[in-house]
């Protein structure tokens, strides 16, 4: 991603990212064959994100797609959420408790 990806999106420059959030490709879908684990989804989705401010103030959407295990699929998209909405993805539950009061 960081030698052929990340450069062509430089290249490229677009106006808004645009992010097929698939996680078949986790390590326990059936159909993929990739074997990424939740953190690789996090660190890819935090580097759309550093593109995203780059080339377009931070504009981006993720789409869902799918991922065919219940428990990677879960967990990946948790951690990509995790991501977009706080800009890391650290999954620790005390953050979570701590910011129960502001909603």
């Amino acid at each position: 991603m960081n030698s052929v990806i990340l450069p062509a999106l430089d290249v490229f420059a677009p106006d808004l990212v645009i992010i097929s959030a698939g996680f078949d490709a986790h390590h326990r879908d059936p159909l993929g064959s990739l074997q990424l684990a939740e953190e690789d989804f996090a660190w890819i989705t935090l580097k759309l994100m550093e593109a995203a401010e780059i080339h377009c103030g931070g504009r981006i959407v993720a789409v869902l797609e799918g991922g065919y295990d219940l428990q990677g699929l879960g967990a990946s998209a948790g951690i990509h959420v995790q991501a977009l909405m706080r800009g890391n993805a650290d999954t620790q539950d005390q953050d979570l408790e701590d910011n129960e009061d502001e909603f």
